[in-house]
């Protein structure tokens, strides 16, 4: 209604909406700019970034490296290849060398520990059929036919029925000859109580043979005997001494 100009009323009917109600605020929000970005996506500057930096160029350091890695490559190669066809050529050598390794110690018993074998023995038999037997503290193989013995211990009886033993320090053992050198503190034992001792001796076990030419000091019961060298004859029946000799026999001394 309008009473009279320039004022205005406003006449509040009951069933009218309030201008402003407590219960209810509404509120406009200008959404914010995206700038070509999915909202709803997640990492895309990260993953932006990594491609960026996968992107920058190799340093010096890189390159450097890679050079290295190229040239180590090109003397390698052909290296390994050179050495796989040596063993592909060498390798029936190396097997017959095995073969032959394995022949050479397969008559030899004892317990392998550490590479050689403890307490070795050996049995064989002479070109008359007679038996004789080595033993070492330790063994092992110096070649396909030596044997290398520490505390080596032999004995053989001859055609004449004399028992002998000897003993060394060292020595080796040839097989396919057999053939027992000696060294070191050799000493010689003869079931008639002779004792010989001596640096180095050499032992023909097929044949029933010894020689040393070492000097050599012997004690039984013919007496003493001093001489330069010795060997061992007729199958073991006689022992020749090599001069200047010096003996004494059963209280008399030449």
């Amino acid at each position: 209604m309008l009473d009279r100009p320039g004022t205005h009323h406003i006449t509040r009917h009951d069933n009218a909406l309030p201008l402003f109600s407590p219960d209810v605020v509404r509120m406009s929000v200008r959404p914010l700019p995206t700038d070509g970005h999915d909202p709803h996506r997640t990492g895309g500057y990260l993953l932006g970034a990594a491609s960026t930096r996968d992107r920058m160029p190799p340093t010096p350091g890189r390159i450097a490296r890679r050079r290295f890695l190229i040239t180590l490559t090109k003397w390698v190669l052909p290296l390994a290849a050179m050495v796989l066809l040596a063993l592909i050529a060498l390798w029936p050598e190396i097997d017959a060398m095995t073969s032959r390794t394995r022949l050479a110690m397969s008559h030899v018993s004892g317990d392998v520990e550490g590479g050689k074998l403890v307490d070795a023995r050996y049995n064989g038999i002479d070109e008359k059929g007679r038996p004789y037997t080595i033993t070492a503290a330790t063994a092992w193989q110096i070649t396909p036919a030596t044997i290398g013995l520490t505390l080596p211990k032999g004995d053989i009886t001859l055609e004449n029925g004399t028992w002998l033993m000897l003993t060394a320090k060292a020595g080796t053992f040839v097989q396919n000859l057999n053939q027992l050198d000696l060294v070191k503190d050799v000493t010689l034992y003869r079931d008639d109580g002779t004792t010989m001792h001596t640096e180095s001796a050499s032992i023909d076990l097929k044949a029933g043979g010894a020689a040393g030419s070492e000097p050599v000091h012997v004690e039984g019961p013919f007496g003493v005997l001093d001489a330069q060298g010795f060997t061992v004859t007729e199958k073991g029946a006689a022992i020749d001494f090599s001069g200047p000799a010096h003996v004494i026999l059963n209280g008399t001394e030449h």
